[in-house]
């Protein structure tokens, strides 16, 4: 299974950057081990079950409790049987059709 998320999370009571805070999120993602991608407006990452993509999140989210009184996040999920590795994949196949050659 293929458990492709993107998220955003931050405190929304600690002023106008807030990227001191977001890098501690970004830590609890790296050190999760999973695959994932920073953007500029969010994170993507993928896991093989729903439970590890929960655990991440929720990891996230106490990473920041602590010390934030108020945290906004969005959360997108793509859940898929009988796939792995789409992070990759559907990229890829994108840049197939638009013939371009594929970066690995």
């Amino acid at each position: 299974m293929s458990v492709l998320v993107e998220f955003a999370m931050f405190p929304t009571d600690k002023g106008e950057s807030v990227s001191s805070y977001v890098s501690r999120v970004i830590k609890v993602v790296d050190e999760s081990g999973v695959n994932y991608k920073l953007t500029p407006m969010g994170t993507v990452f993928e896991t093989e079950t729903v439970d590890e993509a929960l655990s991440v999140l929720k990891n996230s989210y106490e990473v920041l409790a602590p010390d934030c009184n108020r945290v906004y996040a969005t959360v997108k999920f793509d859940i898929r049987k009988n796939r792995s590795n789409r992070m990759s994949q559907k990229i890829a196949s994108i840049e197939t059709k638009l013939g371009r050659e594929v970066k690995k």
